[in-house]
Parts: C-alpha cells; structure tokens; sequence
C-alpha cells in the first residue's frame, strides 16, 4: 500500500505539462541518438548537463533519463536494419535482428523489439517502485570476489554462442580478453600491448571493435561477393503483425529477460550490454530450436530487446539508493544530480522523494511514449532497405566514420575500424563467432580489476573466491554452464551400442 501510495506521489510530479513535455523531448532525443552509431547517450548526456543546471533536479533528472533509455530503446534499429549497433546494449539484438532484415522480415524484427523493449522497461519499472531498497541492500553485499564470479558467469556464455566450435568460441573470447586490457594499466601505470604507440596508451574504444567486427566486416563481406546479389530482396519489409503462435513464443522469453535483465541492471558495473548478453545466451540453451539462433529467430530478438531495458531501469537503483554508478551513463547522471544539489544514497528515499518517485513514474509515461513513437514509424524506418546496395553500403560505412571520428576525431581510429573490419571478415569466413570476442572485451577489464581488488582485501589468497557463497555458487554454476554443453557433446558422438 505504502508503495501505490509513493507511486501515486510521484505520478503527481511526472504529470505536471512541464515534466510531461521534458518526458516526450528526452525519449524522442533518445531514440535519435540510439539509432545513430556513435553517438551514445553518454556524450548527449554530458551535454545536458549545462542545460538541466538551472532546473528543477526532479524535471532534469526526468529528460536526462528518458535520454537514456530512449537511446537503448531506439538502439535497435540501426542494428536490425544495418547491423551497425547503435549502442553496445543493442549489440545481442544484431545476432538475430539484422538474419530478420535480411529475410525481408525487417518489420516484424523492429516490431517485435518494440513490443520487448516496452514491456521489458514496464515490468522493471514494477520491480523498481517495489523492491529498491531490498535490492539496494543485497548490491552492497556484492564485492570484488563476487563480481569476479558474476563476470566468469557472464563469460560462460560463449558456450551457447557458440556451440558450432566451442574451441574457435574460446580463441575468440581470449582475443577479446587481450583487446580489454591493451593500455595503460591504472593500478600500475605499466603500459599493455601498446607496441610503443600513443595512440592505444587509452586503450581500443568499444565502439570501434563493435563497428568494425559487425557493421565493416558486413559491408566487406558483401563487396567480397559482388553485392549480396544471391540475398532475398531488400525492398520488402513484411508485415508488422504477429500471429498469435509468434506472440506465445515470444511471451515466455520476454518475461524471463526482462526479470534477468534487471537484476543483472542493479548489479553495479553489469548494465544493458551485459544483461542483453545473458539474456540472449539463456534463450538460446533453454529454446528447443536454439540451434537456429543467429539466423533470424524471433526469440534471438525479443529476448535480448527485453533484457537491456529492463538492465537500464535496474541500474537505477544502485544509481539512486547508493549513489554508485553501474555504468558511465549513469556516472554522468550521478554527476548531474550532485550539480543540481541531490546526493543520491540510503537517504534519498526520506529527503528526496520528489526526485525518486517522479522518476519512476515519469518511466512508466516514457515507455508508452516510446511505443507510440516506434510503432508508427517502422514502416517508415525500414525504408531505408529499399535503397540501391551500393548506397546501403556507402550508408553503413559512413555511420560508422562518422561515429569513430566523432568520438575522439582521431585518424588513428578510422585505422583501427579499418584493422577491424577485415579482422571481423577473417571471422565470418572461417567461422569464428563474434559474439564472444564482444562479450569478452565488455566483461575483460571489469574481471580483471575485480580478481586483483579481492586478492588485495585477502592478502593473495585465492581461497577468497570461493570461501564466500555468492560467488562459489556463481562459479559452481559458471563451471556447469561450460561443461555440461561438452559432457552432451560427447555423448552424442559415442553411439549407442558402444556405450557402456
């Protein structure tokens, strides 16, 4: 009851015509930037804050969050229609989204991650206004021994996304390792696989690996065989509805996402591309027809769209009720509230309640403006397959210039984008999977830091890993995730009769 009632206080704010206009205009911004490789919202964030200094923190807070969950609401259209993720919360949605697109099923893929982004972002939304302080209570609990086992967890996953080869799926999640750390290592200052250049003591951005790996290597792999010529035609969309079996399929992976996707959001340091990731990986083992994933299943699509958005409200809670940032997006956030005069912590609840609760209620308006948005203009949106090829190719290969440039307008990185685009190629032909390379090079810096932090707190005790239940249980399950996909393997290549 208490918690209708809060939430009733805070429609009372989020309905104000003001709070109302900065909802529609944050979340129609967001979806821009979403679609649009490169951008992010974290640099449209940081430019905000000058413009939310003089506002009131609840209303700033409100367009700065419908921001950010606009773009990774948004960010699915570039990676359906182009294979260009227009955010790294989107990346998991390009496994099955742009196999859609290319079947002419490019508007039934953005229909079916409309409709799982909004009830993704509605259902956490849920979950945030009842259990925050709870979860907040359980993040604390969470410390380096445990991060370390939740991101082995996390890499895990290469088994299900790449159960063709499980040994080339390891070769490129270790490839994607290596990429994580190359730079300067921040506990030492000792320089990492820089080969002497300046130009990588920062490290490799992830959005150039992204790019690169998916957007470049496709247009490559598409000029390699003269055009795609033998592809389905790129001038139908298909229809917008689903039947009602598509909708029944769809339903459960939704909703298992979309709980996954925000407890994995209110871990600090997890977010939207690590819960789209686990999302993705659990349907695929759980699905009777996982085998087909990765070439166009709609499941591969609802589910990862669920996760990230229900990850993005998730990570709310740690931003609000510990004042922790899980990610940099919601490290710009916590830097614009502490502009606007707001500390976020245990005790926002009591003094800032304005600010808590017309944010969650200004969530459930913004979803709905997301899906009255989306769903009008997919038509619309996926005209852009009915360009001539070699326009589509010079479109995708611009977005992705543009994006690496304008993050840093550094020569060096179009090089790199160039470097790997033909590395993602070399993949693609030989058959190594990308997924888990991505994967890796998301979770690689967060592990390592992690395992360092608690052998420090131990002394350089590795017992300390598994000495604490939470995370031997995470690896007690990491290890049955890996080996339980090689114990069936095997089984399946010794015949019957020769088993004992």
């Amino acid at each position: 009851m208490e918690a209708l009632n809060n939430l009733m206080y805070g429609f009372g704010i989020a309905l104000q015509p003001i709070n109302i206009a900065y909802v529609f205009a944050g979340v129609f911004a967001g979806t821009i930037i979403g679609m649009l490789p490169g951008l992010g919202p974290i640099s449209a964030l940081a430019l905000m804050i000058p413009i939310t200094f003089a506002m009131d923190p609840s209303s700033g807070l409100i367009l700065m969050a419908g921001v950010y969950y606009g773009a990774i609401f948004g960010g699915s259209t570039s990676s359906i229609l182009l294979n260009a993720p227009g955010v790294a919360g989107t990346v998991a949605t390009s496994f099955d989204g742009y196999p859609m697109a290319k079947k002419g099923q490019a508007g039934k893929a953005l229909a079916i991650a409309a409709y799982a982004s909004f009830i993704g972002g509605t259902v956490s939304v849920i979950f945030l206004m009842l259990i925050a302080p709870l979860l907040s209570k359980v993040a604390v609990s969470f410390g380096p021994a445990e991060y370390f086992a939740l991101m082995v967890l996390g890499l895990t996953a290469v088994v299900s996304l790449s159960d063709k080869s499980l040994i080339k799926g390891l070769i490129a999640a270790v490839v994607g390792v290596i990429i994580s750390i190359i730079g300067i290592d921040t506990q030492t200052g000792t320089e990492r696989f820089t080969f002497g250049s300046v130009q990588l003591l920062d490290g490799i951005d992830f959005l150039v690996v992204a790019l690169g790996i998916f957007a470049l290597a496709e247009v490559f792999y598409m000029l390699l065989r003269g055009g795609g010529g033998k592809e389905a035609p790129r001038n139908e969309i298909g229809s917008l509805k689903l039947s009602r079996s598509e909708v029944k399929e769809i339903a459960g992976p939704i909703g298992r996402s979309s709980v996954l996707g925000f407890f994995t959001g209110v871990l600090p340091g997890a977010g939207a591309t690590i819960g789209s990731f686990l999302g993705y990986s659990m349907e695929k083992r759980i699905a009777k027809d996982g085998d087909t994933f990765g070439t166009g299943n709609i499941k591969g699509v609802a589910a990862p769209e669920a996760a990230n958005n229900a990850a993005c409200t998730g990570s709310f809670v740690p931003l609000l009720t510990l004042g922790v940032p899980g990610s940099g997006t919601t490290a710009v956030l916590l830097g614009a509230l502490l502009v606007m005069g707001v500390n976020p912590g245990p005790m926002m609840l009591t003094e800032r309640p304005d600010v808590f609760w017309g944010v969650v209620a200004s969530m459930y308006i913004g979803n709905i403006f997301l899906l009255a948005l989306n769903l009008p203009l997919i038509p619309y949106i996926a005209k852009i397959l009915d360009m001539p090829r070699p326009l589509l190719l010079s479109l995708i290969l611009i977005f992705c210039m543009i994006g690496v440039y304008g993050m840093s307008f550094s020569v060096f990185d179009l090089l790199l984008l160039l470097g790997f685009g033909l590395v993602g190629l070399g993949m693609r032909l030989f058959g190594f999977p990308a997924a888990p390379l991505i994967l890796a090079l998301i979770l690689g810096n967060i592990m390592e830091e992690s395992m360092r932090r608690a052998l420090q707190i131990s002394g350089g005790d590795w017992m300390t890993f598994i000495d604490k239940p939470i995370s031997l249980g995470l690896l007690v399950v990491a290890v049955l995730s890996l080996g339980l996909p090689l114990l069936k393997k095997r089984r399946k290549k010794i015949p019957p009769d020769v088993a004992v």
